[in-house]
């Protein structure tokens, strides 16, 4: 994707702001629902406890609710993700941010992280919710990532994630880059981890990234402001 022509409405709708930190409060979750309706983003992404709540904070916005499984190191088992999705829909999640199994995947276990993930992604379809897969990059290789491309759009997910936030590293633009190169064109990268300025959100769009975890929304989007006004 070319970054021209992107002005800070179409780059408020590729941004989920992220209210993932396990100290955030009920105030907290609120203020910044509240900043996300403001901004008109895509997406909230917050803990599974605040779902209910950030949903009835955004009725009536364009801004959808998105929530975590499996957060941060995918390691519960099916059922229990099968189980979060589930309840996440319930409380008015429309996007589920969801955490292979990463040990699995780094140990050879294809099968079993490609049905961990359609698992997931057939309870979402229930409530016609997206799921983006997060591999956590900073723990595989190069190899193990595009393993995790293709498992994860063989099992129908619609989008593929660099990271959760909550490792040593998050995005790169190379990562965006190699994920690009190995999902089809209807699965979408999202980069989360670090995007905290403008610039480099814009140089992870002409990498391939369509969609962002961010919690410096404000700040990209101000800057991004300030800039189209001169």
């Amino acid at each position: 994707m070319d970054r021209a022509g992107l002005d800070t409405a179409r780059v408020a709708k590729m941004i989920d702001h992220s209210l993932l930190r396990p100290e955030l409060t009920a105030r907290d979750v609120l203020e910044g629902c509240a900043l996300a309706a403001r901004y008109d983003v895509a997406s909230v992404c917050v803990k599974p406890v605040d779902v209910a709540r950030a949903a009835r904070e955004l009725s009536g916005t364009d801004v959808l609710v998105g929530t975590v499984v499996g957060f941060p190191h995918g390691s519960s088992t099916t059922a229990v993700k099968v189980a979060e999705a589930r309840t996440a829909l319930a409380d008015g999640a429309r996007e589920l941010d969801m955490v292979l199994d990463i040990g699995r995947l780094r140990g050879g276990e294809d099968r079993a992280v490609a049905e961990d993930v359609r698992a997931v992604v057939e309870a979402a379809r229930e409530g016609d919710a997206l799921v983006k897969v997060v591999f956590e990059n900073a723990y595989l290789t190069d190899e193990e990532k595009i393993r995790a491309c293709r498992l994860s759009a063989e099992a129908g997910a619609d989008y593929v994630k660099t990271s959760t936030g909550f490792a040593p590293g998050g995005a790169t633009l190379a990562d965006v880059r190699l994920m690009r190169a190995h999902v089809p064109e209807r699965v979408k990268v999202k980069a989360a981890g670090g995007v905290r300025t403008l610039d480099l959100l814009l140089e992870m769009v002409e990498a391939g990234a369509e969609r962002f975890g961010a919690t410096a929304t404000a700040a990209i989007l101000d800057d991004l402001a300030g800039r189209t006004a001169r």
